[in-house]
């Protein structure tokens, strides 16, 4: 798997932030955080930090004397996040953004207090590497926190476009579907985590609801937003029509007058750096 695949492009970046954001990150963002608690003055990294949702979470629990980085491969989530944020400092603490793979840090040893990384290690080429560079960057008894989603056939929702997408668009669209949730093993997790490191590993279930304002919101977001962009645009008239109401009927059971509402589950996982003796 090579991250250059789960790129998004111009206006998917803007797409991303708008719909998909307060459809699905914004509501596990602030529960993340607790996960590693930071402090006030704390030094924080979010490693993929997409459009910034846990970065602007953060913000407000570390004071004027913190600093969150964040860090994406991607330049168009970049100065989406860097947007959006702008609007919100003022005496707040220091945010910077750069552009890195996760394998490879252009950080430090030993800098941060606190690393989250919101469902972007499934995606991670190399997610032992990735996991290692976490490690050292951390101080010693610094916290990460990470989430990544639990089985696919958890979520109503996406399996249901997973399908209509093999059916209609083609088995690469449908793959690209699917890799969200392809890390949704906890024993794999747990082995992965632990064997850069890390101590005091815990993972909790969660679940919660995804939510659109209609099926067709959902699908259209979803395209517009993510890599299935490319896909889903280059397929005929019929075969997009064919893709919403496959997805529409088995989702009519989650769609009431005013919304879309369907469930999701994930994986919420904390570990520590052990401290010198």
């Amino acid at each position: 798997m090579h991250e250059a695949q789960w790129q998004v492009a111009g206006s998917a970046a803007q797409a991303y932030e708008r719909d998909l954001v307060p459809a699905i990150f914004a509501p596990w963002a602030a529960r993340l955080m607790e996960f590693a608690s930071p402090d006030k003055g704390d030094r924080v990294l979010d490693l993929a930090c997409g459009t910034g949702i846990v970065t602007r979470s953060v913000v407000s629990r570390i004071g004027p004397t913190g600093v969150v980085l964040g860090v994406d491969l991607n330049p168009a989530m970049l100065k989406v996040a860097a947007t959006v944020l702008s609007q919100q400092l003022g005496g707040k603490p220091t945010v910077e953004w750069r552009e890195a793979g996760a394998d490879r840090l252009p950080l430090p040893d030993a800098s941060f207090d606190v690393v989250y990384c919101q469902l972007g290690l499934q995606f991670f080429a190399d997610r032992a590497a990735a996991l290692r560079e976490m490690y050292r960057v951390l101080v010693d008894g610094g916290r990460i926190a990470m989430m990544v989603w639990r089985g696919i056939d958890e979520s109503a929702g996406f399996i249901a476009l997973a399908e209509a997408l093999a059916r209609h668009i083609g088995p690469a669209a449908a793959s690209i579907m699917h890799a969200p949730f392809s890390l949704s093993d906890a024993d794999e997790l747990t082995a992965l985590v632990s064997s850069a490191g890390f101590s005091d590993v815990t993972i909790q279930q969660g679940t919660g609801a995804i939510r659109f304002p209609s099926v067709e919101g959902f699908v259209s977001s979803y395209a517009a937003g993510t890599p299935l962009a490319g896909p889903v645009s280059q397929a005929s008239d019929a075969a997009r029509a064919a893709l919403l109401a496959e997805v529409r009927l088995a989702l009519s059971q989650y769609e009431s007058e005013t919304e879309l509402a369907f469930p999701i589950a994930a994986h919420l996982l904390s570990a520590r750096k052990p401290a010198l003796r």
